[in-house]
């Protein structure tokens, strides 16, 4: 394919500055699009990114997500961990079947009502945060056990397991720990949501565990395997996307007074400022990954069957042709355009939920705390290193 060093097209960019995407996306959004790419060995992928270009091959059934054909642009030149229900990597009509038993409970009605338990979460961890000694760590203190508490509550899963729940889930999502780790992760998670799903089975409550063992296992629409892979995709998306949202949202307002300022004096921008900060941060910044199953026209480019793509939301999400002066954060921005959930049928199941979370967590953290500044010279250096989701480990603040 390529017949020199030389002719070795760029590797994918995963370092990248604390609140905005590696140069390299800016250049090729603006000069080159779609570019070839290397993720390891001879596997080249199409790298996807503008915004029309992202959105036509998420849209796109000949773009499959199954990691396991051959070719597929994995993070990783081994064999994924392969698991029933990860719907990630599934496609229809088994991706459906399966989507479709988890959407009543994301639905905007549902999140809605979800928004005083929220709220009241929200507020016992800011109690708890005013009660430690400044400096205190922000995420270990509210941007993590906020998402982690809400979608522990809404699955059923035990708080008190919240130690081996996050230590799992960091690991599945640390691309530089290797596959064996990662996999190791995911393993983990998935054989203690299998205990607990047998649990639920036998002494149901009104969470949505209870309601796959006994709706969907029980029945038979739905293996205890699959139920259970579903669980873990859930239970890690759930919080590691959000609680890196928070925290460097925080980041982000702190660094620029003036947009917080402007939140501050009008409550009703935001809902559209969560969709700016979505927008600017683009924290999943590995890409999503597709591999063609027919010839496609993309961007003035024919991708072939069995060419991977990886379509980078960072990018799309700063394309100048959608976006003006794309890499200035303005929270009276009309950022409805983003990708940052995703697009198509694998779209974020939880987009809801984490918009409810954010929209409430933000302004209740600056009002209850309106000195809130950041402890010493640069949040950068606490910034996570190979993970897919970026973020923070710490954050510590005064108030």
């Amino acid at each position: 394919m390529f017949s020199s060093s030389t002719d070795t097209p760029p590797s994918l960019p995963l370092d990248r500055p604390l609140l905005d995407p590696a140069p390299e996306y800016g250049r090729w959004v603006r000069e080159q699009s779609p570019v070839r790419i290397t993720l390891w060995g001879d596997n080249h992928p199409w790298l996807i990114t503008r915004n029309e270009d992202a959105r036509a091959v998420l849209s796109d059934a000949r773009f499959s997500s199954e990691n396991i054909r051959p070719g597929f642009p994995g993070l990783q030149p081994t064999t994924p961990p392969v698991t029933p229900g990860q719907l990630f990597a599934m496609d229809p009509p088994d991706h459906t079947r399966l989507r479709r038993m988890l959407i009543p409970e994301f639905t905007f009605r549902r999140v809605e009502q979800l928004r005083p338990a929220i709220s009241r979460i929200t507020g016992e961890l800011l109690d708890g945060l005013l009660k430690q000694e400044q400096p205190a760590d922000l995420v270990e203190h509210f941007t993590l056990p906020l998402p982690l508490l809400v979608i522990c509550e809404l699955l059923g899963v035990p708080y008190e397991d919240r130690d081996f729940i996050h230590r799992q889930a960091s690991a599945f999502a640390t691309i530089t720990a290797g596959p064996e780790a990662m996999r190791a992760g995911w393993a983990a998670l998935f054989g203690y949501l299998q205990q607990q799903l047998a649990a639920k089975g036998g002494a149901p409550g009104d969470d949505l565990m209870s309601k796959l063992a006994v709706e969907r296992v029980a029945t038979g629409d739905a293996t205890a395997a699959e139920a259970a892979g579903m669980l873990v995709q859930l239970l890690i998306a759930g919080h590691e996307t959000t609680a890196s949202m928070l925290s460097l949202g925080v980041v982000s307002l702190l660094r620029h007074p003036e947009q917080l300022a402007v939140l501050r004096a009008e409550k009703d921008l935001v809902p559209g400022a969560v969709e700016e900060l979505l927008r600017y941060l683009s924290i999943v910044h590995v890409g999503l990954r597709r591999i063609a199953t027919e010839d496609v026209e993309i961007g003035g480019v024919t991708v072939r069957a069995g060419d991977g793509v990886v379509v980078a939301l960072q990018a799309a999400n700063r394309d100048p042709s959608v976006f003006a002066d794309p890499d200035t954060l303005d929270v009276t921005r009309d950022a409805g355009q983003h990708l940052a959930f995703g697009h198509g049928l694998h779209h974020c199941l939880g987009q809801s939920l984490a918009r409810a979370e954010l929209q409430i967590a933000l302004p209740m953290l600056f009002e209850r705390l309106p000195e809130l500044r950041l402890v010493g010279s640069a949040a950068e250096e606490y910034a996570f290193e190979g993970r897919a989701v970026h973020g923070v480990r710490e954050l510590p603040v005064a108030w």
